[in-house]
């Protein structure tokens, strides 16, 4: 269903980002990423509070290609 759109002021939009206005079937970036993080790593809040005694992350990986990419 089609909407009514006002005011549009965009600010930025990063290299994989997306901007999308109007009807659309696939919206399809073209990136990938891999993140490695250890325990406690992505806690959000004002007083977050972790206990790790010991904590190792395993970055070793054996594929060739874990997301493979296509397009223009």
């Amino acid at each position: 269903m089609p909407a009514i759109l006002g005011a549009l002021k965009v600010i930025s939009v990063g290299s994989s980002g997306v901007v999308h206005i109007g009807d659309a079937i696939v919206i399809a970036p073209k990136s990938a990423a891999k993140t490695y993080a250890g325990s406690g790593s992505f806690n959000t809040g004002d007083f977050p509070s972790t206990y790790n005694v010991v904590s190792s992350t395993n970055v070793n990986d054996q594929d060739i290609a874990d997301t493979n990419v296509a397009g223009l």
